[in-house]
């Protein structure tokens, strides 16, 4: 174990042999690190926090701190994050909140970029790419392989679709769909994020199948409510186009185009 001699780590905290901590962190009572990670100058680490293997934690970020939700009162929640994942300078990850589940919860090989904030109860799962000075708010889903580009804010409770692309300082007030391209204050559905797809090495008839789903769902003028069951009759639909359509039915069935807020507590 590498430690240097500025940081204070408290004596309590579990961290692996091979764990490197760099000048002025701060490392609470509770916090368990894993083999492999990195933490750069001026970390801090508090709260039941658990890191898994192999994070890379850069100068000015904090983790497991207390939520800002005025409902508070220093419960003993926790953020749990996962493996190989960098979280660059002056990330936030607040722990979470009795009312959402009790935890913050980040997946594996994820890239946080700068100054990107993850609030209370969030779930962000694998593959994941925040951008610079994405704002998440509390009890919001991003599922895995999605991007979000610099300067995005996202309302509480939405969902964030698998390898859906949200462009750049979009308002999202609604879940995002899986496998599209949103953008616009507020956020619209642009199309299929097919670039996203192919590089993730989805076939090309299952794009193409997304495409058409797509035209239907936002092209033709046809209400959504009239659109869903012609497209869920087709018994051949991908597994891609199957979760679309689940997705949205699920979106519909929560309030204000959120799911998650029928979910609400």
């Amino acid at each position: 174990m590498v430690i240097h001699p500025t940081a204070l780590v408290d004596p309590k905290a579990e961290i692996d042999g091979s764990v490197e901590i760099g000048p002025y962190c701060v490392i609470g009572p509770r916090v368990r690190i894993g083999a492999g990670c990195r933490l750069h100058e001026r970390v801090s680490i508090d709260g039941q926090t658990t890191l898994g293997r192999d994070n890379h934690v850069f100068p000015g970020a904090c983790i497991g701190l207390p939520p800002q939700d005025i409902t508070y009162h220093d419960a003993d929640t926790r953020v749990e994050i996962g493996d190989d994942n960098l979280i660059r300078e002056y990330v936030t990850i607040h722990r979470g909140t009795e009312k959402g589940g009790g935890v913050t919860t980040i997946g594996s090989h994820n890239f946080l970029m700068v100054m990107a904030h993850v609030a209370h109860d969030c779930l962000i799962e694998d593959h994941v790419l925040l951008e610079n000075n994405v704002l998440l708010a509390g009890h919001i889903h991003v599922e895995h392989h999605a991007v979000v580009s610099g300067g995005a804010a996202m309302h509480h409770f939405t969902t964030v679709g698998c390898f859906s692309f949200v462009g750049g300082l979009t308002r999202i007030v609604h879940d995002v769909p899986p496998y599209m391209k949103v953008e616009g204050h507020p956020a619209r559905v642009r199309g299929v994020n097919v670039v996203g797809l192919r590089r993730h090495g989805v076939a090309e008839e299952t794009v193409s199948r997304l495409v058409e789903a797509y035209r239907h769902l936002y092209c033709y003028g046809q209400p959504r409510s009239l659109t869903l069951p012609q497209l869920e009759a087709h018994a051949d639909q991908p597994e891609e186009v199957q979760h679309l359509l689940a997705s949205l039915r699920r979106s519909d069935l929560g309030k204000h185009g959120r799911y998650r807020e029928s979910l609400r507590k």
